[in-house]
């Protein structure tokens, strides 16, 4: 049977089993998945490209830690935020999940891209005053896309904390962005 056709969970397997070769896959597999997270948190290629580097080095380093509890998927997942996480509490960067290209229209006109830039930089302000936990679940939840389930997974904390968390910073952001232009271009 080819490696390609094989589960995430069969490949790790063979990996822990000696055919460390095949790790290779996972690296196929999740590579752009992994980049996407240190953009999410690093905001440029060169920063995310080594972060990528050293979640799959984690990864591979700590392949026997994983027991199928939970899909592959999440294991990596979690390691990946979890040592963004950390990277970013190292260096104290301001959170920055709407990257510009979420905003930006090629189709607006100047003064169109002008507004919505400032919406972004508005917004991002006040995402910025959000207390921690609440930035990470909004983030994981309106921009990476993953479900409440998803969310728990990846950060231990139970499905309804999480539910909490997002319903609280909309709430939140929706009372600061009270009568701004920010409240009448997106709805919260």
């Amino acid at each position: 049977m080819k490696i390609k056709n094989l589960t995430d969970e069969q490949i790790i397997k063979r990996v822990q089993k000696g055919k460390t070769e095949d790790f290779g896959e996972i690296v196929k597999r999740y590579s752009n998945k992994v980049f996407s997270i240190g953009m999410r948190f690093f905001y440029n290629t060169d920063d995310s490209a080594d972060f990528s580097q050293e979640v799959f080095f984690k990864a591979f380093s700590n392949i026997n830690s994983y027991r199928e509890i939970a899909p592959f998927r999440f294991w990596l997942v979690k390691l990946a935020y979890n040592l963004a996480l950390n990277i970013k509490k190292s260096k104290k960067e301001e959170f920055s999940s709407i990257e510009e290209k979420d905003f930006l229209d090629r189709n607006l006109s100047p003064h169109e891209s002008h507004i919505a830039n400032e919406l972004r930089e508005t917004l991002l302000e006040e995402i910025n005053k959000l207390p921690e936990r609440y930035k990470v679940s909004l983030d994981m939840y309106f921009f990476w896309g993953l479900k409440y389930s998803e969310i728990s997974e990846i950060t231990g904390l139970p499905v309804n904390t999480i539910k909490s968390d997002v319903f609280r910073a909309k709430n939140i952001l929706r009372s600061r962005l009270k009568n701004t232009l920010s409240e009448e271009c997106y709805e919260l």
